[in-house]
């Protein structure tokens, strides 16, 4: 049984961070590649991919190529604020992971990818023996509500928050947790929800988070 649902034609955005699925992400745009690119993604209500980057910088230099993960995940812009015709504000949802099948670089540098969806994770119940990610992820979420709104800090993710879901606990965790780039894009690219918990679940108990938050 394939794990992909369709194949299409996307602009990719490089960074050096990794959006998951139902995360959010505030992007400043300013490069002229970009900011075309979001007032057709804004006009046609359409989203682009980010993906990680593992050689190369962010901004575009003369000459010098960037490389990049091939598992990336499709975002879509939920605000858009235009401070100046070259300067944009936007924030991102991330929604299906994509696996890139071929790219190329158009003549203003941007990427444009074919690429394979994949199919978002299956629902797994948080197994008893797992619990606790899900329950001390819940405290971590109601200090950072506390403790961040007085520094006007937001939770990379929203509302509705689903505890019981194996996916979703795991990608909350690669948010909040520092992680690098390439340690998150491991978690990303794993296919199961269940082993990708499980591997949180160990994470945090060599950092001691567990003991951390009571």
């Amino acid at each position: 049984m394939s794990i992909y649902t369709h194949t299409q034609t996307i602009p990719l955005f490089p960074l050096g961070t990794t959006l998951f699925p139902d995360g959010i992400m505030l992007l400043k745009i300013f490069e002229v590649r970009y900011l075309d690119m979001v007032k057709q993604c804004v006009r046609e209500g359409s989203g682009f991919g980010v993906v990680t980057l593992n050689g190369g910088d962010e901004v575009r230099m003369p000459g010098q190529e960037v490389s990049f993960n091939s598992v990336g995940t499709y975002a879509r812009i939920k605000e858009f604020d235009p401070v100046q015709p070259s300067l944009f504000m936007i924030q991102c949802h991330g929604e299906q992971r994509f696996r890139v099948k071929t790219s190329e670089t158009k003549r203003n540098g941007l990427i444009v990818a074919d690429v394979d969806f994949i199919e978002d994770d299956a629902f797994m119940e948080v197994p008893e023996d797992l619990k606790m990610t899900s329950t001390v992820l819940g405290k971590v979420i109601q200090s950072f509500k506390e403790q961040g709104a007085a520094l006007g800090k937001e939770l990379p993710f929203s509302k509705p928050y689903r505890f019981n879901e194996c996916g979703w606990v795991a990608n909350r965790w690669c948010e909040l947790l520092q992680l690098s780039p390439g340690q998150k894009q491991f978690f990303l690219e794993q296919e199961s929800p269940r082993l990708r918990l499980d591997l949180i679940h160990e994470l945090l108990e060599e950092m001691g988070v567990y003991k951390a938050v009571k």
